[in-house]
């Protein structure tokens, strides 16, 4: 039930994701309403932090900043920033300066699922998959919740640029 981890983010077997009950259910139908607003606050907070990352890569002192890769969005699609995930250099020590100044972030799927022991049997644990591995070393999630202000992003970045300072 729990994508079949044994521990966060180890797939023993092969599991999804099937918690919904009909409490949860009745709950969600009143949430969906707000859905579209939430999408476009997460939206809105994603073009701040791409604004807000430029400026601190434009800016002569703060080219530190340019190590880090912001999601992008294809052409004629919309993305809805469920997480705002970010490639960075030094990505673990960052994790740990961001959770010493009481900001928020997540490591998600820090192993690559083509060396899951859920896969073991399929012989595909022992591939080169040197993207997936490089995006399990290098991505972060920052927080971008609906809720977040223009001065808490800010805040992040500005704490983010002086890690890499």
């Amino acid at each position: 039930r729990n994508h079949g981890f044994s521990k966060k983010y180890h797939s023993e077997i092969l599991g999804g994701n099937f918690r919904l009950d009909s409490i949860q259910a009745a709950i969600l139908r009143v949430k969906l309403r707000h859905l579209n607003k939430w999408i476009s606050s997460r939206q809105s907070n994603a073009s701040m932090y791409k604004k807000f990352f430029g400026n601190q890569k434009k800016s002569a002192t703060k080219q530190h900043i340019s190590k880090i890769s912001m999601p992008i969005e294809a052409p004629g699609y919309k993305h809805v920033y469920n997480q705002f995930v970010v490639r960075v250099t030094n990505r673990d020590e960052l994790y740990k300066y961001l959770k010493n100044n009481h900001i928020g972030s997540e490591i998600y799927y820090p192993i690559p699922l083509h060396q899951q022991p859920c896969f073991n049997a399929n012989g595909q644990t022992n591939k080169n998959l040197v993207q997936s591995e490089l995006a399990a070393k290098e991505t972060i999630a920052l927080p971008i919740y609906p809720e977040m202000t223009e001065s808490m992003i800010k805040k992040v970045v500005t704490t983010i640029s002086q890690f890499y300072s």
